[in-house]
């Protein structure tokens, strides 16, 4: 486990800044959901939560590329959307 002995502060509204280094290192972006654990009177634990992939959703991938051939769409069109929708906030899939 890496440590990152930095001092953060928490903000009015009770917000804290993860630095960029811990930012990057761990893939956090904007709209990524973690769980908080309170431990003792310590502090708290973040865990990343991990979103679904959009493969996971086969069922409907396998409808849109159905009703994609009907249209004419490519496969190759079908997979830069697939990549481009995951980059959005609505397209992560995450739990909050």
């Amino acid at each position: 486990m890496k440590k990152y002995p930095k001092v953060v502060q928490c903000d009015k509204r009770g917000q804290i800044v993860i630095p960029k280094d811990l930012r990057l290192d761990l893939g956090v972006d904007e709209g990524t959901a973690f769980w908080m654990y309170s431990i003792s009177d310590e502090g708290i634990l973040l865990k990343k939560l991990t979103p679904p992939e959009l493969e996971e959703h086969k069922e409907i991938l396998d409808k849109l590329k159905e009703k994609a051939k009907k249209i004419g769409l490519s496969p190759k069109n079908i997979e830069q959307s697939k990549k481009d929708y995951k980059k959005t906030k609505k397209g992560r899939l995450e739990l909050v």
